[in-house]
């Protein structure tokens, strides 16, 4: 059972990596493919499916420009 263990996460870590990288390459958020790949590593086969983005790279908006925006100076 330990080595189970041992080797899902090491295919985990592997594949959150992985889907880290090819996310970037695919103009994708990297955060979000690599959390989810961590977890549930079959998500990077539905990333590496998934056909690339071809507009500028989506871009979240900081915590600071979130805050300022919930008070309603922007």
């Amino acid at each position: 059972m330990v080595k189970v263990i041992a080797f899902w996460g090491i295919i985990s870590i592997l594949s959150a990596i992985i889907a880290g990288i090819v996310a970037g390459v695919k103009r994708r958020d990297h955060s979000f493919w690599a959390a989810w790949s961590f977890l549930f590593p079959p998500m990077l086969l539905l990333l590496l499916l998934m056909r690339p983005n071809r507009g500028p790279r989506q871009r979240r908006p900081g915590l600071d420009e979130l805050e300022a925006d919930e008070r309603g100076f922007l």
